[in-house]
């Protein structure tokens, strides 16, 4: 055999041996894992291995609402706690007047019907900062609720307006 071709054959060799226990499965965009799933991993001559669809992480954020009018002065200063999927929903709970309202909170689209209305109510006006927009909404136990509109201005900043069942605005 001629150098060159045995060069080649144990080339040839190598590579055929290191392949074969993988597998090579092209990937149809017409039809696209869920990767909310949990998926089974398998190699000849070893048992199947179940890879657990990957969690959700959870962002907790600590909303600061400040009174605009005199119902909302007499509470004072209100904390919202925002506990976040980064999934476009999250859940929305506030303590108001010895109420635990709970709720959820949603990122909108720039034309979603009717925001802005409101930030109307509590400020004024319809002007509502640039920025990703949400809407979050919250009832309790003894007949409480709270409506508010938002928009997030960079990461965990952000600004809104919100209309509480007694009156009043943060």
């Amino acid at each position: 055999m001629k150098r060159n071709s045995l060069a080649a054959w144990v080339i040839a060799s190598s590579m055929t041996a290191a392949l074969s226990g993988c597998y090579i499965v092209p990937i149809d965009p017409r039809y696209p894992h869920d990767y909310s799933q949990s998926m089974v991993v398998t190699q000849p001559g070893q048992a199947p291995v179940v890879v657990p669809a990957p969690q959700p992480v959870t962002v907790t954020l600590h909303a600061r609402l400040y009174p605009v009018n005199d119902v909302a002065g007499n509470m004072g200063v209100l904390t919202a706690l925002v506990a976040d999927t980064l999934n476009g929903h999250a859940t929305f709970t506030i303590n108001y007047s010895g109420d635990s309202l709970q709720g959820e909170a949603s990122r909108v689209a720039n034309d979603y019907p009717g925001f802005g209305n409101i930030h109307q109510q509590v400020y004024g006006d319809g002007r509502m900062p640039t920025g990703r927009r949400g809407i979050a909404s919250a009832a309790g136990g003894r007949g409480n609720f709270v409506n508010c509109e938002y928009a997030l201005t960079a990461g965990a900043q952000g600004t809104g307006a919100c209309l509480f069942s007694n009156g009043a605005k943060y």
